[in-house]
């Protein structure tokens, strides 16, 4: 592990070097590349350094000979030991290797399962809590494709996330959702359950995956929904249909023919590339379901137990009493412990 370690940090102080000469440094494209790389190991490498910190120290603490400093030396030792072991524990979760999908933009799609409209209604308070999560990240939210209920509920969703990192902060979500609360309209105060699903994708692009044309119908048709006079009287709207799996899309955000399409075929692209890459995984999905979870769309996840003001994910047995916050879009820390979770698992394989 250590010899890895030198390895990236030799190569650290190669790039932090790069980045002070002129012909870099007045090149925005290689200087913005090199930065970035940089940014990437300077965790790992801060890490490491640490760790040294701490071995130098205890070592440095072990040749105290002094009679009335030795007690004081003792306890310094064991305090330091303690953030060794820890801090190797970092160490080895850094050196994972991680997804390559991670810095991809992410395609969302909430749908109401169980419940009626108070399914609709929670997702809605899904599609709220991932806009106001990713706002706070700086992301920015591109709305594809809705449907709503006329309650303020939402039969279907579909949008992209955009920034670096953004499948990173996603992925742990798709699965089913459960909430548990009154409804407004119940006048007897009885609880009740409700369920909604969450597909997460990462942005897949046509040089990751090839569509023929031939395998696509596009059928065009008036958008619905808020939008105004435009909405009603242009054939704005998208539907694009792949034969060969009769996967169908649509997008009516945009003002424009050429802008609907141009958003349908992203998400179908994405959408294909992770059907097909599911195909390939498929053997894969029992062993992986025993430790963190498929994230199969066919798995629940999390309950959103609204009297006990409650958030517990199943698959890390994690519970958070900040159902308000959380549901606000203050999400971080669940996302941590999923995170940890998943670099835990790798590193064991």
């Amino acid at each position: 592990m250590f010899e890895e370690v030198s390895v990236l940090e030799a190569k650290y102080m190669q790039l932090l070097e790069q980045l002070t000469l002129p012909e870099v440094f007045n090149d925005f494209t290689r200087y913005s590349q090199i930065s970035k790389e940089a940014s990437k190991l300077a965790p790992t490498i801060d890490t490491y350094r640490k760790y040294q910190k701490l071995v130098n120290d205890i070592a440095t603490a072990q040749a105290i000979t002094d009679p009335e400093l030795a007690e004081l030396a003792k306890e310094e030792i064991a305090e330091n030991q303690k953030l060794l072991e820890q801090t190797e524990k970092e160490l080895q979760l850094l050196l994972t290797p991680k997804d390559e999908r991670d810095d991809a933009n992410v395609i969302i799609e909430i749908r109401p399962a169980a419940g009626g409209d108070e399914a609709c209604l929670f997702a809605a308070v899904l599609l709220r809590m991932y806009s106001l999560y990713a706002t706070g990240l700086g992301f920015q939210i591109e709305i594809t494709d809705i449907e709503e209920n006329g309650i303020g509920g939402v039969k279907n969703v579909t949008f992209m996330v955009k920034g670096e990192g953004a499948f990173s902060k996603f992925k742990f979500e798709s699965g089913v959702h459960r909430v548990q609360r009154v409804p407004e309209t119940e006048s007897q105060g009885r609880i009740h359950t409700s369920t909604a699903t969450v597909a997460v994708l990462p942005e897949a692009t046509t040089v990751d995956f090839q569509i023929d044309e031939k395998d696509l119908r596009i059928d065009v048709y008036r958008a619905s929904g808020a939008g105004g006079q435009h909405i009603n009287k242009t054939e704005s709207a998208i539907r694009i249909t792949h034969l060969p799996t009769n996967m169908v899309v649509t997008c009516q955000d945009g003002r424009s023919q050429l802008a609907n399409r141009e958003k349908a075929m992203t998400v179908l692209v994405s959408k294909l590339a992770h059907y097909y890459q599911s195909l390939e995984d498929a053997k894969y999905a029992s062993a992986r379901h025993e430790q963190v979870g498929t994230g199969d769309r066919s798995e629940r996840i999390r309950t959103y137990n609204y009297p006990q003001g409650r958030v517990t994910d199943h698959r890390i047995n994690r519970t958070e009493y900040n159902l308000t916050k959380f549901v606000d879009g203050e999400i971080t820390e669940m996302v941590e412990a999923l995170r940890l979770a998943e670099l835990k698992e790798k590193s064991q394989c």
